[in-house]
C-alpha cells in the first residue's frame, strides 16, 4: 500500500475534518500551527483522492501544500494579491477558496479550469498557463498599489524550472531598481542545495527576516554611508558571512533582501518568516526548498509520471494504462527523430523543458551530445538553433504551438529572415483539450503563413507526420510540421525516410459540386461528411506553398469550395486559399471552416472540435446553414 486508504471526500460517517470547515482563508486566521500543520495532512490527503478521480496536476500542488497553508494564513487574501506561476501547483489554493467541492469538475467542460483564472475566482488575481510570467504580473501589481497608496501587500510563487526563463530575471533586475513591497517566493524542488535546510537554515531566515536585522541593516547603510571605505568593508563582510550559509548573493545584487532557503515543509518556520516578510518594505526575496509529489510515496518516487496524470488508484499510485494500441504524433516525432539522426549526424534536438511531452526520452538518452534541453526558454531555443544552422548543423526545435508564441520574433528575425534551415516540429496544434485555452495551439497556421521563407505542413495522419518531418528537414530553408495532440487515424507507419513532393496536395476522394479542402488532421470528419454529401476532397497537406495548381482545378470543377482546418479561421489557411482564388478572379462560393474567433475552454478534444463545428455532424450542418435546404439538393447527391 502506498498510503493509508483513508478518504475525506467520503466523511459524512464522520465528524467534518478540519478542511472541510474551511470555505474561504479567512476562516484560517485564528488556527494555530498545530492546526495550520492538521489542514495540510488533510488538503494533501483531499487531493491525491480528487486528482486521482479527476486526472490533472498532481507532484507540483503536492510540494506547495504547506506553503499554500501558510500564505492564506498570513496574507489577508483576497486583498493581499497571491500570484501563481504557470498554475500547476495552484490546486491548493483553489482547495482552501471556495472551490473544494468544484475539485471532480476540474479540467472538464463546464468545470473549473486547471490553471488560475480572474473570472473564476477573486482569489485568483492574475490568470497563467504559461511560465515565469508571475514576477512580472506581481511587480505590475505592487505598483499600482504604490500608486494608489494601498497598503495591500502582493507575493509571486514561482518554482526552479520557470525561473529558467529570462523574462524571470527580467521582472527581478526592474523589481530591484523600485521600493514597490513586492515578496517573491522561489520554490525550490530541483536544485542541489538542499544540505543547507535544516535548523540553522530555518533559524536564520527568521533572524534575517526580523524587524531588528532589517532595522540594523537599514541604520548601518545610513551610519556607515559617509565612511565609504567603512561600508564598503562591511556591505561584503555581511555578502561573504551570507555566502557561507545562503545562495543569496545574485538576488542580493539585484536588489532584493534574500532569506533562506528554508524548509517549504516546516509550518511554523514558514509561518513566522512570512509574517516577518510581509511587514517589511521593498523587494524581499524567500527561497524555500520543497519535494514534489510530498507526501505521497508513488509522486515523490517518480514526480515526472505524476505531474500531469489521467485517473489512477490513490491506494497504489497506479496509473490507468490507455487501451488504444495506436502510436501518438508525439511517438511518431520521436520515433522519427531517432532513425534520422542515425543517418545523418548533423541532426541537433532542441526543446524547452519539454522532454517528455514532445517525445525526446529515448533521443535524449541515445544521443545526449546531441540533445539540448535549454529550459524554459523559448525565445533562446529558437535562437540558439538558429546559430547551430549558421554553421552547418541541422537543428529540430521540438516546441508546443502555444509556447512557440514566445519564440515569434525570434522565429521571425533569427530563422526566417536569414533562410535558415532550421525544422519545428509543432506539438499539440489546434484544440488540446482538458488544459484549455492557454495551452491550445489555435493560432500558429494564422501567425506563420504570413512570414516569408517558410514551409508549413500540416499531416492528416501518422504516416504522412513522418513524411513531412523527412521533407522540412532536407530542405535548404526554414521548415514548419504542426500536428495535433493524441493519435491519428491508425494508417500503417512506413519505416522509411521518404519525402513528399513540395507543395502537393492530393485529391483522395471525387465527387460532385462541393469540394472539401482539408488541412491537417481534420481530414478524416471531412471524409465522413463527403460520403454525406458525395463531394470531392483533397488533402492539401501543404498550408505554405498552396497547391495553386489543384486549387484552380477544384475551382473550375465544383460550384461550392469548402476550406476546413484545426487552425483559427481567421488569418488561417483558409484565407490563404481565399487570397489566391480572389487574385485569380475566380468566383466560386467559398467557406472557411476553422476554429471560431474566441477562445476554446477546457474540454475533451472532441467536445472542443464539435463546438467548433469541425466533427462530422458540424461540417455537414456548416454546409446546410451555407446553402440552405433548397440550395444544398441542388448542389449535392444526398447518400
Amino acid at each position: 500500500m502506498a498510503r493509508e486508504a483513508h478518504d475525506p471526500l467520503m466523511s459524512e460517517q464522520n465528524a467534518p475534518s478540519l478542511l472541510e470547515q474551511i470555505d474561504n482563508p479567512s476562516q484560517m486566521k485564528d488556527l494555530s500551527i498545530s492546526e495550520l500543520t492538521t489542514l495540510a495532512n488533510e488538503l494533501r490527503e483531499f487531493m491525491i483522492q480528487s486528482v486521482s478521480r479527476s486526472g490533472g496536476h498532481l507532484s507540483s500542488g503536492l510540494g506547495t501544500v504547506e506553503l499554500t497553508v501558510a500564505l492564506h494564513h498570513v496574507f489577508n487574501t483576497p486583498e493581499d494579491r497571491l500570484v501563481w506561476d504557470v498554475g500547476h501547483q495552484s490546486y491548493p489554493h483553489k482547495i482552501l477558496t471556495g472551490r473544494r467541492e468544484q475539485m471532480a469538475t476540474i479540467r472538464s467542460k463546464g468545470g473549473i479550469s486547471g490553471f488560475p483564472r480572474r473570472e473564476e475566482s477573486p482569489y485568483d488575481t492574475f490568470g497563467v498557463g504559461h511560465s515565469s510570467t508571475s514576477i512580472s504580473a506581481a511587480l505590475g501589481m505592487a505598483i499600482a498599489a504604490k500608486q494608489q497608496k494601498s497598503e495591500r501587500r502582493v507575493a509571486a510563487i514561482i518554482g526552479d524550472g520557470a525561473m529558467t526563463a529570462g523574462m524571470a530575471f527580467e521582472a527581478l533586475n526592474h523589481a530591484g531598481d523600485l521600493d514597490a513591497n513586492l515578496l517573491v517566493i522561489l520554490n525550490d524542488n530541483d536544485m542541489s542545495i538542499s544540505p543547507n535546510v535544516g535548523g540553522m537554515s530555518n533559524y536564520l531566515a527568521k533572524l534575517l527576516s526580523g524587524k531588528l536585522y532589517s532595522s540594523m541593516r537599514e541604520g548601518s547603510k545610513k551610519v556607515l554611508g559617509v565612511m565609504p571605505s567603512v561600508w564598503e568593508l562591511a556591505r561584503r563582510t555581511e555578502e561573504h558571512v551570507k555566502g557561507m550559509v545562503v545562495p543569496g548573493t545574485l538576488f542580493e545584487e539585484l536588489g532584493f533582501n534574500y532569506i533562506g532557503p528554508i524548509d517549504g515543509h516546516d509550518m511554523d518556520t514558514l509561518v513566522k518568516t512570512l509574517r516577518n516578510l510581509r511587514n517589511l518594505s521593498g523587494p524581499q526575496f524567500l527561497h524555500i526548498v520543497t519535494t514534489k509529489g510530498k507526501g505521497y510515496s508513488p509522486a515523490e518516487l517518480n514526480p515526472v509520471a505524476f505531474h500531469g496524470v489521467g485517473k489512477f488508484s490513490a491506494e497504489s499510485g497506479k496509473l490507468e494504462k490507455s487501451t488504444a494500441k495506436t502510436p501518438t504524433y508525439t511517438q511518431v516525432f520521436g520515433q522519427w527523430l531517432l532513425d534520422m539522426a542515425k543517418v545523418d549526424e548533423r541532426l541537433m534536438a532542441i526543446t524547452p523543458a519539454m522532454r517528455e511531452g514532445s517525445g525526446l526520452v529515448e533521443f535524449s538518452e541515445q544521443f545526449p551530445d546531441r540533445y539540448f534541453d535549454v529550459g524554459i526558454a523559448e525565445q533562446h531555443a529558437v535562437t540558439v538553433a538558429a546559430g547551430m544552422a549558421c554553421e552547418g548543423l541541422k537543428p529540430v526545435v521540438a516546441i508546443y504551438s502555444t509556447f512557440l508564441q514566445r519564440g515569434y520574433d525570434q522565429l521571425i528575425h533569427d530563422v526566417a529572415l536569414q533562410k535558415l534551415p532550421v525544422l519545428f516540429a509543432i506539438d499539440r496544434a489546434g484544440v488540446v483539450g482538458p488544459d484549455g485555452a492557454t495551452h491550445a495551439g489555435s493560432f500558429d497556421l494564422s501567425y506563420m503563413r504570413c512570414i516569408p521563407n517558410i514551409t508549413i505542413m500540416a499531416p492528416a495522419n501518422e504516416n504522412e507526420c513522418r513524411q513531412m518531418l523527412s521533407t522540412g528537414f532536407q530542405l535548404e530553408g526554414t521548415a514548419a510540421v504542426r500536428y495535433p495532440r493524441g493519435t491519428g487515424p491508425n494508417v500503417k507507419i512506413e519505416p522509411g525516410l521518404e519525402t513528399l513532393p513540395l507543395g502537393k496536395a492530393e485529391q483522395v476522394r471525387k465527387g460532385r459540386q462541393v469540394a472539401l479542402l482539408s488541412f491537417g488532421s481534420v481530414l478524416e470528419d471531412a471524409m465522413q461528411a463527403a460520403e454525406k454529401l458525395d463531394a470531392s476532397v483533397v488533402n492539401m497537406r501543404f498550408i505554405k506553398p498552396l497547391d495553386e495548381a489543384m486549387l484552380l482545378k477544384m475551382a473550375a470543377s465544383h460550384d461550392v469550395l469548402v476550406t476546413i482546418e484545426d487552425n483559427a479561421v481567421m488569418g488561417g489557411a483558409g484565407s490563404a486559399v481565399n487570397e489566391f482564388l480572389l487574385r485569380q478572379q475566380c468566383h466560386n462560393r467559398i467557406l472557411n471552416l476553422g476554429l471560431p474567433d474566441r477562445f476554446m475552454e477546457h474540454a475533451s478534444r472532441e467536445q472542443l472540435l464539435d463546438d467548433a463545428g469541425l466533427s462530422t455532424s458540424g461540417i455537414l450542418r456548416a454546409i446546410e446553414d451555407f446553402l440552405g435546404t433548397e440550395e444544398l439538393a441542388k448542389h449535392v447527391t444526398l447518400a
